[in-house]
């Protein structure tokens, strides 16, 4: 997803300083002058490039390069990278720069001394490009800087005239040292090697995407100081440490995140293996279509929190590897080629029920064979889970309901002991298996779809009591503990649906759930904007958000199962009001997070009242949704809160003022819809 969601609060326009060059000291500069130069404050820009953001340096924001990435050889990055997330990839990041401009200064002061004359000392390194000048085809050099003392009209057999030396000047040449002894102790020149590493994807032996890395190895050390002048830091930037040293002065950093949270099936990722995916030439317009535009759809919570994760990961090693999850795949494809460019006939059709039942059948022969285990669940999960991300709620094709599917599931994650594996405790260092944390999602929300207890409604009672997590905030959004009580209601109307349980009981257990809930409020002021100072979402608060989202939804259904309850009650229409006033916080749009947020949006709408602000503030977000807001999960909640609130309306118009309960509307109606 883009960094910059829609309906993103606009920046205010800052004043950014000329970008005229300022004229060059002359050498009779005093050295008081100088530092007093240095030293002079400038207005913050907040709109300049991440890499002279990180180096806390002032940028004149050129396009398509500033002046001091251009000059200093380093990658100019408006875009914000995926190391800006990560405090340990943003210090690897500011290592890497650190070294690159390392090389840049020493090959500057080698191609001067090599410039002097056959009587010069030789250079202080030999370096190969570096991974800002590396091309695949022709080696390239630095081209000049703008504020270089040279130009392509220099006479370089001109004899050298050296100035005066002046320490701390830095506009100076560098003077010659062939009889100075503090260069005499060096035994032999330095050197550096840059090892490129690339990264292929093959599609039919055809190749498809590259990735590449560049990595350094170095024996440059820097010369002694000189006795006269104190001691400095190696790695020293006087910047950092005024950051460091009066940081509550700064805007607050971005969240860190755990990059290695979830134990995915198919181990850590290996940069060096190309991804090979072997597919009919038929279906390589399919597999192209799900990558470039299916994928970013499934896990939008995910590669929030874990950017490239859900590709790098879950979806392409399991291509990769796993027959059935791939016909799982061009299916899914094919319906949303189909619903989104409105194709019709018979081909698109062929499309996806031959893949559909490609993969049951693969299904069927790796069950019967009682092998494979681990791939029959992940892709009995994506035909579940992926076709809330597809389709038109209109779909008339003929497919097995999800809740069979989902048995199937259930009985593969008890075979592989996934429950089991979540283990006992509170133990920070586990990581959840990731199929375990995508069966619980879906079995937690599922039996709301049902009106039955979850399938593993014991392991969350047990994790919710020793507070332990799941990885269901990191993958979905909302806190493991709301989801764990969530499960509890779900239990609580299992038994009411059953008449297990009578009047007196059944409000004993919703007080005792109401004040669970109760200790799962936020401090006053936690639920905020999820935009940091740069633009960019903050994971942490995006979830604070989406949890008190699924929080209020959740007291919703809870004082809807209360006897003689109803939608008008002022109880009732309160907390939908207070439903409503958390959208602020929700980013809205194509790139915002409404289609993760299906079910808190269903238990809302549902309980509305015609007048209720929730209407008009849905309305909006459709709108701004447009046409994705026909798709998918979204699209099929949609249409069924339309029918709620059509049939509400025909009662009340009758004098009637009776709950139209959703799930009797999809038994009406013949929906059989997860919407999660």
């Amino acid at each position: 997803m883009s960094n910059k969601a829609a309906g993103q609060p606009s920046k205010p326009a800052t004043m950014v300083a000329p970008k005229s060059t300022p004229p060059r000291p002359t050498p009779s500069v005093t050295t008081s002058t100088s530092t007093s130069t240095s030293t002079k404050m400038h207005k913050r820009s907040r709109s300049g490039c991440f890499t002279c953001r990180l180096r806390r340096k002032k940028c004149d924001e050129g396009s398509p390069q500033c002046k001091a990435c251009k000059h200093l050889g380093l990658k100019c990055e408006y875009k914000r990278p995926v190391w800006w997330s990560n405090n340990e990839q943003r210090k690897a990041q500011k290592e890497t720069i650190k070294n690159i401009i390392k090389r840049t200064k020493l090959s500057e002061k080698t191609s001067q001394a090599s410039a002097t004359g056959p009587e010069s000392p030789p250079g202080l390194s030999h370096s190969l490009p570096t991974s800002a000048t590396y091309s695949d085809v022709t080696a390239r050099t630095r081209a000049v800087s703008v504020d270089s003392q040279y130009s392509l009209e220099y006479d370089f057999n001109q004899p050298p005239v050296h100035e005066p030396f002046d320490l701390y000047h830095p506009q100076v040449f560098t003077p010659q040292f062939d009889s100075h002894l503090h260069y005499q102790p060096y035994p032999s020149t330095p050197y550096e090697v840059d090892i490129k590493t690339e990264r292929q994807m093959f599609v039919n032996d055809v190749p498809t995407r590259r990735d590449s890395s560049i990595s350094t190895f170095s024996t440059f050390q820097p010369p002694p100081s000189h006795e006269s002048l104190p001691p400095l830091p190696e790695d020293a930037w006087v910047q950092e440490d005024i950051y460091e040293a009066h940081g509550h002065l700064f805007s607050p950093p971005e969240e860190g995140l755990d990059f290695n949270f979830f134990d995915f099936s198919h181990g850590p990722p290996h940069p060096s293996h190309p991804s090979v995916i072997q597919v009919d030439d038929c279906d390589r317009p399919l597999l192209d279509h799900f990558i470039d535009n299916v994928l970013r759809l499934i896990f939008p919570i995910l590669e929030v929190n874990q950017h490239g994760s859900a590709r790098s990961e879950v979806i392409l090693p399991a291509l990769e590897s796993n027959k059935c999850y791939l016909h799982c795949c061009l299916s899914i494809a094919a319906i949303h080629l189909k619903s989104t460019q409105g194709i019709q006939g018979e081909q698109i059709d062929s499309d996806i029920m031959r893949h559909r039942y490609a993969t049951i059948s693969e299904l069927c022969d790796a069950l019967n064979r009682d092998t494979d285990h681990v791939q029959i669940l992940e892709a009995t999960l994506g035909m579940i889970f992926f076709q809330c991300s597809v389709g038109r709620p209109d779909d008339c094709l003929p497919d097995i309901p999800w809740h069979q599917h989902f048995q199937a599931a259930t009985s593969l994650a008890r075979k592989l002991e996934l429950p089991d594996a979540f283990g006992h405790g509170n133990n920070s260092q586990m990581h959840p298996p990731f199929n375990m944390t995508l069966t619980s999602w879906i079995d937690i929300l599922g039996a709301t779809m049902l009106g039955r207890a979850p399938q593993f409604a014991n392991t969350y009672r047990d994790r919710h009591l020793s507070a332990s997590t799941s990885g269901l905030c990191e993958l979905m959004g909302c806190e493991d503990r709301m989801m764990y009580l969530i499960s509890e209601i779900a239990c609580l109307e299992a038994l009411k649906l059953g008449n297990v349980l009578d009047d007196m009981q059944l409000c004993e257990h919703i007080k005792l759930l109401g004040q669970q809930m109760d200790l799962t409020e936020p401090p006053p002021g936690a639920v905020d904007l999820p935009y940091s100072s740069t633009g960019a979402i903050r994971p942490k608060q995006l979830s604070r958000n989406m949890t008190a989202m699924f929080r209020v939804a959740a007291r919703i259904w809870l004082c809807s199962l209360v006897p003689g309850s109803s939608k008008y009650d002022q109880s009732m229409m309160d907390l939908v009001s207070r439903f409503a006033a958390l959208f602020e916080f929700i980013p809205s749009g194509p790139d915002g997070f409404d289609r993760s947020l299906v079910w808190p949006l269903l238990i809302g709408g549902a309980h509305s009242t015609n007048s209720s602000a929730f209407r008009h503030v849905f309305a909006d977000r459709i709108a701004c949704l447009g046409e994705q807001a026909e798709f998918g999960s979204f699209g099929r909640m949609v249409r069924l809160l339309q029918e709620v609130w059509r049939q509400s309306e025909e009662e009340s118009k009758m004098g009637e003022r009776q709950n139209v309960h959703w799930r009797d509307v999809m038994r009406q109606k013949g929906w059989d819809f997860l919407l999660i």
